[in-house]
């Protein structure tokens, strides 16, 4: 799974549990995108970024 290259946020880790309190893996995801940036040089590079980083403006796109 991907990781943002901005924020480091990747996949989160824990348990379903039911009714009955029995516990099953789960995992969340994170809304990660493959995105063309400006970098510092003006140069673009594609990046992993999450949705919220793009969102927010911590990213400009190219």
């Amino acid at each position: 799974m991907a990781k943002c290259a901005i924020c480091e946020k990747g996949a989160h880790f824990g348990n379903n549990v039911s009714h009955s309190n029995r516990k099953t893996p789960k995992m969340w995801k994170s809304n990660v995108k493959s995105v063309r940036v400006k970098t510092e040089g003006g140069a673009t590079r594609k990046m992993y970024v999450c949705t919220s980083c793009l969102k927010s403006g911590r990213v400009e796109r190219a």
